[in-house]
Parts: C-alpha cells; sequence; structure tokens
C-alpha cells in the first residue's frame, strides 16, 4: 500500500497492492494496523454505501460536533471526488482539490475532519463505500452549495442530478 499526502494537508490518497491472477484479483481494502501506519488514527464506527447514476452530485456535505472522517472509494464504476478545506485558521481555508477514484483505479481517499467531501459520477451508475468515524445523525449533516463560486470547483458536468437538501445548500462564505 502507497499513501500520497495532497495539496490539503491531512487528506491523503491511498493505493492499495492489488495482486492480479488468472482468477481475477484481491487486495486488502482496509487493514486498521497498516492505516494507523500512515498515521490514519480514526476508530471507524460505520460504513456507508451509495449507488447514483451519471450525472448525480453528492455534497459538499460535513458535519459538525463531534467531526466525522471519512475513508472512501468506488466498487463500481467512476467518480470525481472532491475534497474542500474549511478548516477557518488553515492556510488553504476554501481550496480543494480532486480525485478520480474507480473501481479500476482501486483509489482511496482519507479526508479528515475539517473537510467537507462531494462527488459527481463520471460512469453510468457508480457504487461509493465510505467508511466514517462518527454515527450518522441528520441534524449534525451539513452542506456547502456545490458551485459556490468563492470556492470555485471546476466540476467535469455543468447540469448535475441533485437532492433537494444539496440544491439549497449555503456558501462557504455564510458558514
Amino acid at each position: 500500500m502507497k499513501a500520497s499526502q495532497t495539496e490539503l494537508e491531512g487528506v491523503l490518497l491511498i493505493e492499495p497492492k492489488v495482486h492480479h491472477d488468472s482468477r481475477g484479483r484481491f487486495f486488502e481494502s482496509y487493514a486498521k494496523e497498516k492505516y494507523r501506519a500512515l498515521g490514519i488514527r480514526e476508530n471507524f464506527v460505520q460504513d456507508n454505501q451509495s449507488l447514483s447514476q451519471k450525472n448525480v452530485l453528492r455534497g459538499l456535505h460535513y458535519r459538525i460536533e463531534p467531526e466525522q472522517a471519512k475513508l472512501v472509494r468506488v466498487i463500481r464504476g467512476e467518480v470525481f471526488d472532491v475534497v474542500v478545506d474549511i478548516r477557518k485558521n488553515s492556510p488553504t481555508f476554501g481550496k480543494w482539490q480532486s480525485f478520480i477514484l474507480s473501481d479500476s483505479n482501486h483509489l482511496q481517499l482519507y479526508v479528515p475532519v475539517g473537510f467537507a467531501h462531494g462527488f459527481c459520477v463520471l460512469s453510468d451508475e457508480a457504487e461509493f463505500l465510505y467508511k466514517v468515524s462518527e454515527y450518522y445523525s441528520g441534524e449534525k449533516e451539513k452542506g456547502i452549495i456545490w458551485n459556490d463560486p468563492d470556492i470555485g470547483i471546476d466540476w467535469p458536468i455543468s447540469d448535475p442530478i441533485l437532492s433537494e437538501k444539496d440544491k439549497n445548500n449555503p456558501t462557504l462564505g455564510s458558514l
């Protein structure tokens, strides 16, 4: 397994070691001790899975007190995955970075607390897995509007399919 620090401090792009043979492929998608060695110390308490069609955009989501870290990956399809630094005292506050996660590249993204996260589906469908460090709580789940001009994410789609909640998220500046 290989982990790369991204442009946003604390966000890691993880590439597992994939073993291929005539039967197919195998890789460890999570091993607590190996992730601890990378500096990921969260106690992941819940796994979530979503299935979305092409052009669905989910996000930008984050959680308040207690904040939530995520370890995400795609098990089917391909997504354009985005993290935004929402740590007000950070030198990269409001900056974003994107990654292509897919079932063929097996990449995982570690999203620590202090970041909003979202993705849009590039393939016909995508199945997305989230390991999270806090249990779901609707009243603690928050969001930022996907097309906030102050953030300026260069999404690869212009007319996404959004949930009603995500259509009405506030801007980062109004938080």
